[in-house]
């Protein structure tokens, strides 16, 4: 089970089927048994965990959504359920958690927005806001964007924050 390592994860399956999808090589694997590994990993809230049982995670819920749409298999999921679940992620500050309870980071202005968008569920936070949030984490000296305010800024948040408000400025079908 997993790779050589035994490692198991939605990520793993998220990258391999973009990868073939891109390639047109689906048919290489079994499609419906990656889809009912994803679907393992749904929790009660509606979310995605890493592995079946583990705690729903924005960044887990991008990859299982992203993967049941290139596949065609998104109907599989509730989108309000889901979507409720992701809009509580927005912070008082505008910005996005991954989880309850933790702090905002830029990058999920990517996973969640994201995940909002292709379930159709964008419209449920407050986009102004979260567009307020990224570019205050911003570097006006070197450029970039943080984590969060006043932090470094870092290729892997300046690369997520620029994803967050390309969906922001953006449409969420493109």
């Amino acid at each position: 089970f997993g790779d050589k390592w035994g490692e198991v994860d939605t990520r793993f399956s998220y990258c391999a089927v973009h990868c073939l999808a891109l390639l047109h090589r689906l048919t290489a694997i079994d499609v419906a048994k990656a889809v009912e590994f994803v679907m393992k990993c749904q929790n009660f809230d509606g979310g995605f965990g890493c592995t079946p049982g583990a705690e729903t995670h924005g960044g887990q819920v991008f990859c299982c959504v992203g993967m049941l749409a290139i596949v065609g298999e998104l109907h599989r999921v509730n989108a309000d359920i889901l979507g409720w679940w992701l809009a509580e992620r927005q912070l008082p500050c505008g910005g996005l958690n991954g989880r309850p309870q933790k702090k905002e980071d830029v990058c999920y202005s990517w996973w969640v927005l994201a995940s909002l968008c292709a379930l159709g569920r964008d419209h449920w936070i407050d986009r102004e806001k979260l567009k307020s949030f990224i570019l205050s984490c911003q570097d006006t000296e070197s450029g970039g964007f943080s984590d969060r305010p006043g932090d470094m800024a870092d290729v892997f948040h300046t690369f997520f924050g620029i994803g967050g408000v390309f969906r922001i400025r953006g449409s969420c079908t493109t």
